[in-house]
């Protein structure tokens, strides 16, 4: 759902005193929500990956390769941002209450400004090379804590004239290889470290994450069919404005 599910791991520690589960679990809960992205929409996930054959061989010359290119491509962004705050320590200086105050009241308001005037007139399948750029650009500003990925980038759709469920599909689309990224560098952590007890606790909490995400998936997906993001955006607004009060006050 577009409230930032990185930004309240950060905030269980942060508002409650308890130790923060670091970036191991952080991730492992993501990668519990890439498995249920992919169940749900496993058909698009499945010619996407027939379609990287494709695409390896040089090739974009189905709707399943260029899908693959276009995702390809909206993934970079994410992966130089991340880069650049990673070398740069940025990274852990971002995980702060008042920064995920700001986030989630800015961008929230974002969201629905977007949702309101954006038109209704692109579906999935118009995906384009600059509209893949342009949320891949939108994409990389939701690697600051509150701001949301899939809020961001459906933020972006919904901009670019994308129905709200075709946005939302795309913006859950983008979350495989940015996820499955970090992913990589989870197992990388675990296996460098020979930390059993870690892999343990990131595979139980990746196992919750995919439970819970594809019910919220599956609700998210059919509340779009007759509501709009306004929801979300009330949520994040009362959190943003508590989260503000609580470290500032």
């Amino acid at each position: 759902m577009p409230i930032s599910s990185s930004g309240h791991l950060i905030l269980l520690p942060g508002l409650t005193g308890m130790e923060d589960q670091g970036q191991v679990i952080d991730v492992a809960v993501h990668v519990g929500t890439l498995f249920a992205v992919i169940l749900y929409f496993r058909t698009d996930v499945a010619a996407a990956a027939v379609g990287t054959l494709r695409l390896a061989r040089g090739r974009v010359d189905t709707p399943g390769a260029r899908l693959a290119w276009l995702l390809i491509l909206a993934t970079i962004p994410v992966i130089l941002f991340g880069l650049v705050l990673k070398l740069t320590g940025l990274d852990d200086q971002l995980r702060s209450v008042a920064v995920i105050g700001w986030t989630m009241l800015i961008f929230g308001l974002v969201l629905y400004w977007a949702d309101q005037k954006g038109p209704e007139v692109k579906e999935s399948t118009d995906w384009t090379l600059r509209d893949a750029l342009i949320m891949g650009l939108w994409q990389a500003v939701a690697l600051i804590p509150g701001t949301s990925r899939s809020g961001i980038t459906i933020t972006a759709a919904r901009r670019l004239g994308y129905k709200r469920e075709d946005g939302a599909k795309l913006a859950m689309l983008m979350s495989i290889p940015t996820i499955a990224a970090s992913g990589v560098l989870l197992g990388a952590e675990v296996a460098a470290t020979a930390n059993a007890q870690a892999a343990k606790d990131a595979a139980i909490a990746a196992l919750f994450a995919f439970v819970s995400a594809l019910l919220a998936l599956s609700l998210m997906m059919r509340l779009l069919k007759s509501v709009s993001f306004t929801p979300y955006v009330i949520y994040r607004v009362i959190l943003g404005c508590f989260l503000l009060w609580w470290a500032y006050a």
